[in-house]
């Protein structure tokens, strides 16, 4: 089937370039050098439709691909969106490496390289990838984990005349603070510079710390999450192993309120607890991720995994920076 391959910048190219959105060209140009494409590239070339010969239609780089996923990430775009913006945006032509006589690839082909590598299970191959790279720059504080959960909503439907609903079946209901919500929740483990180290996508109706003893079951030094992940049996893990307890205490049955010497635990827990929040708002507030795109865990849960990536990769700028 083969690979197909993009015409060489030629005139047009070059009497555009230097045109286009400045910043935006700037930051594209900044988050290309940071991301590995190739190491990300490397398994999916693999896959056997990349290596069948005979006819067919040529499948598009994998490199090119994955940049658009990025870029799609990074702008909080839709697929049809992403196809737009491809081909009204010089910045982003540039960034993907298409020239402008280059055909553009349309939103049923992003649909089509999404279910290619969520059929392949490449979930967290990509992930991993990412952090292993962030963490060869040195961008790593490798002493200390920090866990959080955020739910990510999702819709809740409409009823059909025949009774059922057309309301996704994988997503639950829970209640946060008394507000009704409905949809998945992402849980992260992050390390103290606010990179993502290490995920998993459930449901909202699963409890927040259901997924914290696998997320840490490696960290050696010290391990921070609110009250929500308090428990006894938790904590006494945790010293046996020779990790400090970064858990924040909440009051057990018959206790009116903390001791002294927990509420000044909290306190300082807390400080540094908080840095774990922020891959959650830059996802939600600036990649704008607040609900879900798809239908089905599976999809989400890749989705996820793509949008921690996207997430990592900005954050490390910042690090390069300090």
């Amino acid at each position: 089937m083969g690979v197909r391959r993009n015409e060489s910048m030629g005139f047009v190219d070059a009497a555009l370039d230097g045109l286009g959105g400045t910043r935006s060209a700037v930051l594209l140009e900044r988050l290309d050098a940071a991301t590995p494409w190739e190491k990300l590239a490397a398994p999916i070339r693999a896959l056997p439709e990349y290596n069948a010969p005979g006819a067919g239609h040529p499948l598009w780089c994998p490199v090119l691909m994955l940049k658009c996923l990025m870029l799609q990430k990074w702008n909080n775009l839709s697929d049809p969106g992403l196809e737009d913006a491809l081909k009204d945006r010089i910045s982003c032509r540039r960034f993907v490496g298409l020239s402008f006589t280059d055909k553009t690839p349309d939103e049923t082909t992003f649909v089509k390289f999404r279910q290619r590598l969520r059929d392949a299970g490449l979930h967290d191959t990509l992930f991993d990838a990412v952090v292993r790279h962030i963490e060869k720059q040195g961008l790593l504080v490798k002493q200390g984990t920090m866990v959080d959960a955020t739910i990510i909503e999702a819709p809740r439907g409409r009823p059909r005349p025949d009774g059922t609903t057309t309301r996704d079946r994988d997503a639950s209901f829970t209640s946060k603070h008394g507000v009704p919500h409905h949809g998945y929740k992402g849980h992260i483990a992050a390390d103290l510079s606010g990179i993502v180290t290490g995920y998993r996508f459930g449901t909202a109706k699963e409890h927040d710390s259901h997924y914290i003893d696998e997320l840490t079951i490696t960290e050696k030094t010290l391990v921070l999450a609110d009250s929500a992940y308090s428990d006894r049996a938790r904590r006494a893990a945790l010293r046996a192993r020779g990790v400090i307890d970064g858990i924040c205490y909440k009051a057990v049955r018959g206790q009116a309120k903390l001791y002294d010497w927990q509420e000044r635990w909290n306190e300082i827990v807390a400080r540094d607890r908080a840095r774990v929040e922020h891959p959650s708002a830059v996802m939600k507030q600036q990649l704008g991720f607040r609900r879900v795109r798809y239908r089905g865990r599976e999809r989400n849960a890749f989705d996820f995994a793509l949008i921690l990536a996207a997430c990592n990769i900005k954050r490390s700028l910042s690090l390069r920076a300090a």
